[in-house]
């Protein structure tokens, strides 16, 4: 039914926010956050059913590539698509749409994320069919969450008219993308009914982007001439690499979407959607025990303990807490972190720290 459907997973970050369990050899996609599945794993269960494996590509970095086939063998390796260094979702988006075009000019992309947990995978992939009806029309759709709190760590985005309704799910207008808000901004577009959090998942023909790119990125654009021109040619490599440094790091967000001319959301009411962002968004996704502790794994003791977060990574060994609230504590194996929640957000000081003095052995 969707011959010319692409699934595009972005799996190249690094995940410095959820350093030590996160680090350069086990990136934050190669982490199991619940169950017992890695975040890329689960990302490519996901898809299966709706897009067969020869269509599901991987944007990644050379470094990380053979961990992520290590754990999705069924993929197969020309289905990877290496950038030589991050330059931002815009780039990512750019490469793939490369890459899809390529295998089908009348191509039709979803773009996703390897760093998301979704419980509700049915109702996924009705909103990536419903996705792909719209996208058919020229539309950018991009999938939104209904917010179920005043969240400020969320771009959010304002639905304008209704454009139709495909299997129950209604399509809007976007009549704004909106960055991050301060609290009282969040709870005013939470009572107005008409904001949805930004999911980063985007759906899309190849023409349609790569016109938009065009028009609106045309510096990118032009990087991806020649690589264009090269992608069959055993040139594509050292044709990627002589132009990719020269690019402008910039998020598909601020480069295409905010600016672009027909943009539609479908927003989710029941996709169970958690952006694995930080320590702190884990308290949102996992379960937590009657005292709202989260014991994430590995062997763990709690005494008087209360809205902590622990995760053992060593076989090995014991955490034992007592008399303590709100902190975070990890034991990667090779580094332990203990640190107060409310201070979470500072643990990329830790990381450049850690760079700069020479002790990148720890990260």
């Amino acid at each position: 039914m969707y011959e010319n459907y692409y699934a595009v997973i972005m799996a190249g970050g690094s995940g410095t926010r959820l350093w030590p369990l996160s680090r350069k050899d086990r990136p934050k996609q190669s982490i199991i956050v619940k169950g017992s599945r890695t975040l890329f794993q689960s990302a490519v269960d996901r898809l299966v059913g709706l897009f067969p494996i020869e269509r599901i590509l991987v944007v990644t970095v050379a470094e990380q590539m053979a961990g992520l086939r290590g754990e999705y063998p069924d993929i197969p390796e020309e289905n990877y698509v290496i950038e030589p260094l991050p330059r931002g979702t815009a780039s990512v988006v750019a490469l793939a749409s490369v890459a899809v075009k390529h295998r089908d000019p009348d191509g039709v992309m979803a773009i996703l994320t390897a760093d998301h947990l979704i419980e509700n995978q049915a109702h996924l992939k009705a909103l990536l069919e419903a996705a792909y009806e719209t996208a058919q029309d020229g539309f950018l759709v991009t999938l939104g969450i209904a917010p179920t709190y005043p969240a400020t760590g969320f771009g959010y985005i304002q639905t304008g008219d209704l454009i139709q309704t495909i299997d129950e799910l209604p399509i809007y207008y976007v009549e704004q993308f909106k960055e991050k808000p301060n609290i009282d901004q969040a709870r005013s577009m939470i009572q107005d009914g008409k904001h949805v959090w930004n999911s980063g998942m985007f759906i899309w023909q190849v023409e349609t982007i790569t016109s938009e790119i065009h028009r609106q990125m045309p510096g990118l654009y032009e990087k991806l001439l020649p690589i264009d021109q090269a992608w069959n040619s055993d040139q594509r490599g050292s044709v990627i690499d002589s132009h990719w440094y020269a690019i402008q790091p910039q998020t598909i967000d601020y480069g295409i979407m905010e600016h672009a001319g027909q943009v539609a959301v479908i927003p989710s009411e029941d996709m169970g959607w958690f952006d694995v962002g930080s320590w702190e968004s884990l308290f949102d996704a996992l379960d937590v025990d009657q005292s709202g502790n989260i014991l994430m794994r590995g062997d763990t003791v709690t005494f008087d303990t209360q809205g902590t977060l622990i995760c053992e990574d060593s076989p090995d060994r014991m955490i034992v807490t007592m008399g303590v609230k709100d902190l975070l504590v990890i034991d990667s194996g090779k580094v332990v972190l203990v640190c107060g929640r409310k201070e979470a957000q500072r643990i990329r000081d830790i990381v450049a720290f850690l760079k700069e003095n020479d002790r990148e052995q720890y990260l």
